[in-house]
């Protein structure tokens, strides 16, 4: 691939002087086009060092409004970001919509330079090449334009220039020894960067290859691509959509997966001297569990979904009654803000991620889209039925990331949630949690029953399994959950 290029092509200087200023005033006119349109646009910079990316993005923004872009020049991972998934911190720096990100390097820096130097396992590669595609094209289905570059250079052009670059005084410090690595190990470089490209030049995220030895043909040829990119989505934005059904009639919910809530046995209880005794065994051993955890950097993700009034507060509490604070953190998800509605709908959830050697508890998820989201009409049926791939993508590099992630549903019968709804009603206490949207939700019980049983069918796998807990009774409900999660916790340290 790299092989092909021809690096011996060039632009004279009258030719590249016209066609800048022609596409730097389209590019500006286009950065006004998204703003108005809400077009999300990501651009990566990739490719040797002295490849000229720096005076290509001066370039690049040159004519452009500094409120409508945002520039990530992308270095190693700090101590704080390495106790995430490393997609991480590039969830926390996507542009929102209407906004133009740049990056600087990016996301491939772990699968290129981090692995020449062996900064990351050869055997994770693959993993987290299916990652990083699987990333890239949730953001494009979700509407984000991407143009990704990789700037290619000979060698002799690239030890030129960083000679060029070490003797110039105001130059000199942007050599870094690794620069140098790249030059000395170039066919073994070239090989790695051969690979990369390979796997992740996609439908969705195509590489564009710049021949980079002559610099004016490559800023004309990046810029012209990055123009040709946005005029491409924005068209795309123009053409008649076809209308989707947001909610599918009823007769379309009917159950066609297995019933795995009917399978649940209500009846489960205990007593409340054996409840006591459980309980109070289980908080010990958790507690005991969070200092392992802490001083082996395992973090720790508990989601809670279930119906209203199925216990998950109770459940939470006393999960958390023995627990450190200094060490987890309980999020309470509802609707999603006006700022969150900018993004990806998972990027309010990578947001919230608990860090190695924490517990992070998520009262309500991802899972809404799945579940409120579709069967009120939030989402449209392209985009729920996408979810379930996309969840599954993003459960596997949580898992994949040594995460120990316990997914429960807490599960009541439908004559024990109008007990508790009418005790909630009649009491001053409890009658604040009692909404109108808790009865709206009641009626609309058969439509969310198949939706609960589809979204276990379709996002319980082996690393990532549904936990449906009887919960008709708190007692039995409370001690499930507590014994569950210490039993995966502990099966986790075995492996490690």
């Amino acid at each position: 691939m790299l092989d092909n290029l021809d690096l011996k092509l060039t632009l004279d200087k009258e030719t590249y002087q016209s066609q800048l200023e022609q596409l730097m005033r389209q590019l500006r006119s286009l950065q006004k086009a998204c703003w108005d349109n809400k077009l999300p646009v990501i651009i990566v910079l990739e490719g040797w060092a002295a490849a000229g990316k720096g005076t290509l993005l001066q370039k690049t923004i040159g004519y452009m409004d500094p409120r409508g872009f945002t520039v990530h020049p992308i270095l190693a991972a700090t101590p704080d970001e390495e106790k995430y998934p490393f997609l991480w911190r590039f969830w926390h720096k996507l542009p929102a919509k209407g906004s133009i990100g740049i990056f600087y390097h990016s996301w491939y820096t772990h699968v290129l330079e981090d692995r020449l130097f062996q900064k990351v396992n050869n055997s994770d590669i693959p993993l987290l090449m299916r990652d990083i595609n699987a990333f890239e094209h949730q953001l494009v289905d979700d509407g984000v334009a991407m143009a990704k570059f990789w700037i290619h250079l000979s060698r002799k052009e690239m030890k030129k220039r960083l000679k060029k670059y070490e003797a110039d005084e105001l130059e000199s410090w942007r050599v870094r020894p690794e620069d140098w690595q790249q030059a000395n190990r170039y066919d073994e470089y070239a090989a790695l960067a051969e690979e990369m490209l390979t796997f992740t030049s996609t439908g969705h995220a195509p590489w564009t290859l710049v021949e980079g030895d002559c610099q004016r043909w490559t800023r004309i040829k990046v810029l012209s691509q990055i123009v040709a990119t946005i005029t491409q989505a924005l068209d795309l934005r123009k053409l008649p959509q076809t209308a989707i059904p947001s909610l599918p009639p009823q007769t379309e919910l009917q159950p066609t997966e297995p019933d795995f809530l009917g399978k649940v046995d209500l009846s489960l209880h205990l007593s409340k001297d054996e409840y006591r005794q459980r309980l109070g065994e289980a908080q010990v051993k958790l507690r005991q569990l969070q200092l392992r955890i802490f001083r082996e950097n395992i973090p720790v993700l508990v989601t809670f979904e279930g119906w209203d009034a199925a216990g998950k507060g109770g459940a939470i509490k006393r999960l958390t009654d023995t627990l450190d604070p200094r060490s987890y953190k309980v999020n309470a998800f509802a609707a999603p803000s006006q700022e969150e509605k900018q993004y990806h709908y998972l990027w309010r959830f990578w947001r919230y991620l608990p860090g190695g050697g924490t517990i992070g508890i998520f009262d309500r998820s991802w899972y809404g889209r799945v579940l409120v989201e579709r069967i009120e009409g939030f989402a449209n049926e392209l985009e729920w039925r996408r979810s379930y791939k996309e969840i599954n993508e993003f459960e596997a590099q949580l898992t994949h990331g040594g995460y120990v992630l316990v997914k429960f549903w807490l599960h009541i019968g439908l004559d024990e949630q109008l007990r508790r709804f009418e005790e909630r009603r009649d009491n001053p206490f409890k009658n604040y949690k009692l909404t109108d949207e808790d009865w709206r939700n009641r009626d609309k019980f058969p439509l969310y029953y198949v939706a609960v049983n589809q979204m276990i069918a379709r996002t319980s796998t082996p690393a990532a399994p549904w936990y449906i807990v009887p919960g008709n009774d708190k007692y039995y409900a409370r001690v499930f959950v507590i014994e569950t999660l210490i039993s995966a916790i502990e099966t986790e340290l075995k492996r490690r």
